[in-house]
């Protein structure tokens, strides 16, 4: 599975980005950057990523570092897969 790949399609899917997220890289500024992505819309993105990837994160897992960057939310989710 592609981590990336699924992640751009979840955020691309939740946040009615018309395709935009596929062209996001690890560098791609997300929290603050993006308006579609507000406090509501994390909450929904995260349940979109525990069900896709079967995963669930506790509270103290996330924060606002991890929705920093496209790159750094891939890397919660791989090494939450790991």
């Amino acid at each position: 599975m592609d981590t990336r790949k699924e992640l751009a399609a979840i955020l691309d899917e939740l946040l009615s980005l018309g395709g935009r997220a596929a062209n996001f890289t690890d560098t791609t500024a997300l929290l603050g950057a993006l308006p579609e992505l507000d406090s509501m819309a994390v909450v929904g993105v995260i349940g979109a990523i525990e069900e896709r990837f079967g995963l669930v994160f506790d509270d103290d897992e996330i924060d606002g570092a991890a929705f920093a960057s496209f790159g750094s939310l891939a890397s919660l989710v791989d090494a939450k897969l790991a």
